[in-house]
């Protein structure tokens, strides 16, 4: 396993970041414990979660699952850099949230953090990140319930996620005012199909020492090998959610098949080499894989030593092309 310091920071986090998401929804406890100990085992230290995944009447249960491998003991907590976030509604889906029951005000980031220390079994969350921007809410209130939990060491590193390019310039420049650490990471939807945090985002970011933990890099299973996945399954259904809502578009579908074709033709697989160009690029800290079993994670593992070559990446870049710098992508 490759290791790179987070952001600006002096903390070591893996070059793949193990995303727990299906913990508990789609894979059951004993199936998620086994496959953080075989990310462990392979020196992924950098674990991601959320206080909402669980979801619907479970919401807080991936955090549970987590907390209870926690508890096996044998070094794992410590080994582990542990990253969760705050922002939703904890109620189940459909009910209307009780007031201060969600987003970022200082009493609900209050209430949050003490129910995941509870749900994780831990003392401290190494990274607390904001799920997304609360525009209710001033960077000021923000910051000083942060700098609180700090204090206490119940928060080591603050992060964001879903956060636009100046959010992350407002977060950073308000901390600065206040003499905090301000962000340090930035979680968001980055991936060959969806570059467009390229204009803003991740630029931002990298003015302001932020390192890049990119979700979705397979766009929901689009560059996973939909189209080839479907032909070998004779099934007419190529993807479900994110992936078959961009394959009903017939240019989308000509992208995949054009990239699937040029993996083919190099003798690689079309995930791994998702990740892989995920890895080469500058500000990225290490793409989210949220493998459902463990041959997709030892899939995951196999991309940190994939390095693409400059031709394959031209041919890459040919297919999906990026948005261009922010302004020059929408202005002369």
């Amino acid at each position: 396993m490759e290791y790179t310091q987070l952001g600006r920071t002096g903390l070591k986090v893996s070059r793949l970041v193990l995303g727990t998401m299906n913990f508990g929804p789609q894979t059951d406890e004993a199936d998620s414990h086994a496959i953080m100990d075989a990310a462990l085992a392979a020196g992924v230290n950098f674990f991601d979660t959320a206080n909402a995944y669980g979801w619907d009447r479970n919401k807080g249960r991936t955090e549970e699952i987590i907390g209870s491998w926690f508890a096996k003991g044998e070094g794992r907590r410590d080994k582990t850099v542990l990253a969760t976030k705050v922002y939703a509604d904890m109620s189940p889906d459909g009910e209307t949230p009780w007031p201060n029951h969600d987003k970022l005000s200082a009493l609900n980031i209050r209430r949050s953090v003490e129910a995941s220390l509870r749900r994780l079994g831990t003392d401290r969350i190494d990274l607390y990140q904001f799920h997304h921007i609360d525009r209710a809410t001033p960077w000021d209130e923000i910051w000083q319930a942060m700098d609180v939990l700090v204090q206490q060491g119940k928060v080591l590193y603050v992060g964001s996620s879903n956060h636009a390019g100046w959010h992350i310039a407002q977060a950073n420049e308000t901390a600065a005012r206040r003499g905090s650490l301000g962000l340090v990471s930035e979680q968001c939807l980055y991936n060959l199909a969806e570059r467009r945090a390229e204009m803003e985002v991740i630029p931002a970011s990298e003015s302001y020492g932020l390192g890049i933990i990119p979700w979705s890099p397979l766009h929901g299973g689009l560059l996973g090998g939909a189209l080839r996945k479907a032909r070998e399954g004779g099934s007419s259904r190529t993807a479900s959610g994110r992936a078959a809502t961009a394959l009903e578009d017939p240019a989308v579908r000509a992208q995949v098949e054009a990239y699937e074709n040029l993996v083919a033709e190099h003798g690689l697989e079309p995930g791994e080499v998702a990740l892989a160009w995920l890895l080469s690029r500058p500000g990225v800290t290490g793409p989210i894989v949220g493998p459902r079993t463990a041959g997709q994670l030892d899939s995951a593992l196999r991309a940190v030593e994939l390095k693409l070559g400059d031709e394959l990446l031209a041919s890459l870049d040919k297919i999906f092309p990026g948005p261009g710098p922010s302004p020059e992508a929408f202005a002369w």
